[in-house]
């Protein structure tokens, strides 16, 4: 799929890192470098500005290794740029962790995921059918 694409960062294009990859790594495109504080968040720009067909949305997710190793993920993940968003890219950071974290420019911050997506239309009813979980739910299915 083709789609349409504004690089306004001093960086290359998002790309699959393998054959097999469902994302790209989005980087950011500051001037300065930014300090998180713990618990602290900020939105991160990418110079980045799409144009996605109609049925189509990008999801902005963390990194793992960025989670995991130094407690810092996307805050709304994922994120949903829809079709017919014109503005930049940015990306929700938090910093999780109880240390400080800094975002330096080019810094692979989040990852980048196109996805079809489908429009529903309601039918309001009076009563939904039966199943064997019912009302079940948060954990209601056991721990193991």
């Amino acid at each position: 799929m083709n789609i349409k694409i504004i690089n306004r960062s001093s960086h290359s294009l998002p790309h699959y890192e393998t054959g097999a990859s469902a994302g790209m790594d989005l980087r950011a495109n500051i001037s300065e470098t930014v300090t998180l504080q713990p618990l602290e968040r900020t939105i991160i720009k990418t110079g980045l500005f799409i144009e996605l067909p109609v049925g189509f949305e990008a999801q902005v997710r963390p990194r793992s290794g960025l989670a995991a190793k130094k407690g810092v993920t996307v805050l709304n993940a994922p994120g949903t740029i829809d079709a017919d968003y014109r503005g930049e890219i940015g990306v929700i950071l938090v910093n999780l962790s109880n240390e400080t974290f800094t975002v330096e420019n080019g810094e692979r911050v989040a990852q980048l995921v196109i996805a079809k997506h489908e429009r529903a239309d309601w039918i309001e009813v009076t009563e939904l059918s039966e199943t064997n979980r019912g009302e079940g739910g948060f954990g209601s299915t056991g721990v193991k």
